[in-house]
């Protein structure tokens, strides 16, 4: 199958300084991927790269199976939504989402028949005698999504459209690009550094850090089996715990051994070969199961610290050892700090990362 959009051994350097260094990438066509790492990551330059709106040092840029390397963003066939909403003032929502194609010297009719259309999947008719000064910030952002889509191009770009809107407008509009790509089926790349947006939009997400991509997955393999301790430390809300030890091998199952605490190895799925040595031993809040002597787990015992209420869930903090841990449990515990827990903690859900920091 011929990739909608394929970046190839791309560069883009700013004299000595690399910002991107031989990144390749295969986008399908239909798939929703995002682009995802903390501020300067290169996830943005990325995608304006793919744009034609960054100057590439060195490798190609694949559109359709068209090399537009060097080509102009409006021959490019992409349109592009981006952070600020960049409306002409004094256009009508009307003429704000026409203006591109009476530019580009569309008939009439074909116009009126775009925006229509446009206005009825963004649920925009009743606004398009309006200014932009009239509409909310959500009926915005809707506007400059719209004048993307009445391009009817393959390929659009997302460049953090939501991150100038209020948690419930995020919310609400996270909501409605998912649908609007469920009914258009387009291929679309998202920027965020919102985690919340990756995991719930994304058929794949390309985590990025220092202009290279460390993992490029599914959500749930991502948060289930990252490929090293950054992308396990930065997806998750509360981050995944770590605990450092060392990986032994002297019995019949491997160990790993840190503070007292020894879990044996045997249900956690990685090489039979694994070295000993250091390592660390990953797990998220939720992979703690409370109970934990019951269900014969191995056990962290500590005292809490703190309990974050959420609403239909808490997160626990607890000290064991000279670190605090974090555990997810239902609304309604009824912990105080200074209460002595046991978590237990489930080897087949935990991640063990090597001296490398790459999951073993």
């Amino acid at each position: 199958m011929q990739s909608a959009v394929s970046v190839k051994d791309l560069k883009i350097a700013y004299g000595d300084h690399t910002v991107i260094e031989k990144l390749s990438i295969d986008i399908a066509p239909q798939e929703f991927l995002v682009l995802l790492g903390p501020s300067g990551c290169g996830k943005s330059t990325l995608l304006s790269a793919i744009a034609g709106l960054q100057d590439i040092t060195s490798g190609e840029v694949w559109i359709s199976g068209k090399n537009v390397s060097w080509e102009e963003p409006k021959d490019r066939g992409i349109g592009m939504v981006f952070q600020s909403y960049a409306l002409y003032p004094r256009m009508s929502v009307r003429k704000n989402l026409s203006f591109g194609l009476r530019v580009a010297g569309l008939p009439k009719a074909e116009i009126e028949a775009r925006v229509a259309r446009t206005a009825a999947l963004l649920h925009l008719e009743a606004l398009l005698d309006r200014r932009p000064a009239e509409l909310s910030g959500g009926q915005r952002q809707r506007v400059a999504i719209g004048r993307a889509l009445v391009r009817e191009v393959d390929v659009f770009l997302f460049d953090e459209p939501l991150s100038n809107l209020d948690a419930k407008l995020r919310n609400e509009l996270r909501v409605e690009i998912k649908k609007l790509h469920q009914r258009l089926g387009n291929t679309m790349i998202y920027v965020t550094h919102d985690q919340v947006e990756a995991l719930t939009l994304a058929d794949r997400i390309a985590i990025m850090r220092d202009g290279l991509i460390q993992q490029l997955a599914s959500p749930a393999e991502i948060y289930r089996r990252p490929a090293n301790l950054f992308v396990a430390g930065f997806i998750g809300a509360p981050a995944m715990n770590f605990v450092e030890g060392r990986i032994e091998r002297s019995g019949a199952s491997p160990l790993f051994r840190s503070k007292g605490l020894a879990v044996e190895l045997s249900g956690y799925a990685f090489s039979a070969g694994a070295a000993e040595g250091p390592a660390t031993l990953g797990f998220r809040p939720e992979h703690l199961v409370l109970d934990g002597a019951t269900s014969r787990l191995p056990t962290i015992p500590g005292r809490v610290s703190v309990v974050e209420p959420m609403g239909s869930d808490a997160v626990v903090w607890f000290d064991w050892a000279d670190q605090s841990l974090s555990l997810r449990l239902m609304g309604d515990v009824d912990l105080q700090p200074g209460d002595a827990v046991a978590p237990g903690l489930d080897i087949a859900k935990a991640s063990l990362f090597g001296a490398d920091g790459s999951r073993l």
